[in-house]
């Protein structure tokens, strides 16, 4: 009988380490913050949004991220672009879905974002 009660006890410990590590390493990580703060002091009407944005993609579990941001634009090198302050500025991210990680790869103004090539910057 105590064999069983310790396999209870492990079966226990391995369900709670990964209902944590769900939490934990499940969650996107969004690399990095520190480029949409320089943003949006620059362009002080986009704080707010992109602060919303940043805390929404960091507890995101994304298979894609359409399911949250219907309008954002997923292109076919898997980049992903977001509206941001009514189309006014552009967010593009590259998200490594299996690892869980999301790399800012753009943030400007629409007229900015004309002039780069989404697919490669």
């Amino acid at each position: 009988m105590p064999i069983f009660k310790n396999n209870l006890r492990i079966t226990k410990l391995v369900t709670d380490f990964i209902t944590f590590a769900s939490i934990i390493y499940l969650s996107m990580r969004v690399i990095a913050k520190k480029i949409l703060r320089e943003f949006w002091e620059k362009q002080t009407d986009a704080e707010g949004q992109l602060k919303t944005w940043f805390k929404e993609a960091s507890k995101a579990k994304w298979t894609s991220p359409k399911s949250e941001f219907p309008k954002a634009s997923i292109l076919k090198s898997g980049r992903v672009i977001f509206n941001i302050c009514g189309n006014k500025y552009r967010l593009i991210v590259q998200i490594n879905y299996q690892r869980s990680w999301v790399f800012i790869r753009f943030i400007g103004t629409h007229e900015e974002y004309d002039k780069i090539d989404a697919d490669k910057i």
